[in-house]
């Protein structure tokens, strides 16, 4: 593609990075703080809520955000699949602006296990000093064995996700020359000019504010309603 052709586009919009960095730091936080234990345990709660409204957030952007940031733009179909893997794309494919085919799958899968870490630790008690908020509406069984899951399996399958997330980034910039960090700061992709940038204004990025409030409010209520 002749170097005319190309141009800085939009990609990522200033809500989804911002969430991108602030889900990093709070996986991150979660877990280091979960190794610790003893009193850093309540910043691993304080964490997990957080986490869980940047989630109900993404969700939320997932559907209303700027184009690259929908679900849409990266809910392919196995024909597009196949496409990517044979690298046979369509002119419309444009599996090289937002998420290609198997970073879609990651980010699915990264929200996924996720909410699932997150319900779990809700419920959960380690039967000496910390339990989830709502760990009174279910059963003692039940709260027993989703802390098993919290503390082995769902962990374990957090740090797999992120280890293949990092694998995949070192791949593609020293592989490929392809730097999927540099976009997440600066939101823009050097691409084929006529691939269409994503709305990223004032209007839509206070859109996106209220949005993570209501998150924040709802996660708020979630975790008074196990104290009330």
């Amino acid at each position: 593609m002749a170097d005319s052709l190309l141009k800085r586009v939009r990609i990522w919009d200033l809500p989804t990075r911002l969430f991108h960095w602030a889900l990093v730091l709070g996986v991150v936080g979660a877990v280091v703080s979960a190794k610790i234990g003893g009193n850093a345990m309540v910043w691993h709660m304080r964490l997990g809520y957080a986490v869980l409204a940047l989630v109900g957030f993404r969700l939320l952007w997932g559907m209303v955000g700027g184009r690259w940031s929908r679900f849409s733009s990266f809910l392919y179909s196995p024909a597009a699949l196949w496409r990517y893997l044979r690298k046979t794309p369509l002119p419309t494919d444009h599996f090289e602006a937002g998420h290609n085919p198997l970073g879609a799958f990651s980010v699915l899968a990264m929200l996924a296990w996720l909410l699932a870490q997150i319900a779990s630790g809700l419920i959960a008690d380690d039967e000496i000093a910390t339990a989830g908020p709502l760990v009174r509406w279910v059963s003692s069984e039940l709260s027993l064995s989703w802390t098993a899951y919290h503390t082995s399996y769902g962990q374990w399958g957090i740090l797999g996700l992120v280890g293949l997330h990092v694998a995949a980034i070192a791949y593609y910039r020293l592989g490929k020359s392809n730097d999927l960090i540099g976009p997440m700061f600066s939101g823009y992709k050097t691409l084929a000019a006529q691939v269409p940038a994503t709305r990223d204004t004032l209007s839509t990025r206070l859109f996106a504010l209220t949005l993570l409030g209501a998150c924040a409010a709802a996660v708020y209520l979630l975790v008074d309603l196990g104290h009330s």
